[in-house]
């Protein structure tokens, strides 16, 4: 039967690229691509089992965790990571006009903020415009000469439009993990490189996360990966999204790490153990 995985749409977007090989990786049963609008639509789709998969940016290297997943992982706590993939992020600037025309800058924020120094220095003028995603900045700027989008070089082969300047992304080593997600808990593998989990504590009080972190570290455990969020309940309280790193580890965290943590934590949620692989496909 075919897989149907959603992802970051349209089509063109980076997610397409990820989404195309960790379907690849996973070996998925005739894979049907079907691009949304919005990475909460993404995983929101999935948990409404309106797909079988989803692929969604978790963290980047230079901006960190994208906080739209994150938050969508701890709404939906049945889905699971089932792999991981770390894809090279390679910015250009795309138009149908030139250097000198440009206005308006058009991406996605984090497309935006990853090169934002070369705008600074060569575009100081032009308004900066967010949008859904960098394909969708491509779409809108066919036909303008006063507008520029940032996306991957691959855009230049739309027609209508050409690539101005290649690399313009502020860090050369720029890069971006991308998560397959499903609704079912991955099998659990002495191949895995990461496990990660998000808890919320009892109380905000002196130590707290202390004690918790403690758990991790009694059991020789290594984060790789720590990040807070607000719980959105109220000021103040948050939710702890931790990686840990399995590699040459065989250790099953829902059974052995979580158990201590909730003597300390209100809510956790394990979202499984996976490899986490690297790819240059860009």
């Amino acid at each position: 039967m075919p897989t149907q995985v959603a992802y970051l749409g349209p089509k063109g977007t980076y997610a397409e690229q990820a989404a195309y090989a960790l379907a690849k990786l996973e070996k998925l049963s005739q894979p049907v691509f079907m691009p949304y609008s919005g990475l909460r639509s993404v995983v929101e789709h999935l948990a409404n089992k309106d797909c079988e998969a989803a692929v969604v940016p978790i963290e980047n290297s230079v901006e960190g965790c994208v906080t739209t997943t994150l938050d969508s992982l701890w709404t939906y706590p049945d889905l699971s990571i089932q792999r991981a993939l770390v894809i090279p992020i390679r910015h250009a600037l795309i138009s149908s006009g030139s250097m000198s025309e440009i206005s308006e800058v058009l991406s996605h924020p984090q497309a935006l903020a990853q090169c934002s120094e070369w705008l600074r220095s060569n575009l100081p003028n032009a308004l900066q415009l967010p949008t859904n995603s960098t394909a969708e900045a491509v779409k809108m700027v066919l036909g303008s000469k006063f507008r520029a989008a940032i996306a991957s070089k691959e855009s230049e082969e739309i027609s209508g439009v050409k690539n101005i300047s290649y690399p313009i992304n502020d860090v050369p080593g720029n890069c971006t993990r991308f998560v397959l997600l499903k609704r079912q808990r991955a099998t659990e593998s002495e191949m895995a490189d990461l496990a990660s989990f998000a808890f919320s504590l009892h109380s905000n009080t002196p130590g707290a996360l202390l004690k918790a972190l403690e758990c991790i570290a009694n059991l020789g455990l290594n984060m790789s990966r720590i990040e807070s969020r607000p719980s959105k309940r109220e000021l103040g309280e948050y939710i702890f999204f931790v990686d840990i790193d399995l590699t040459n580890k065989i250790i099953d965290i829902e059974k052995n790490l979580c158990p201590l943590l909730k003597a300390y934590c209100e809510n956790i949620s394990y979202f499984g153990s996976y490899k986490n692989s690297q790819a240059n496909i860009l």
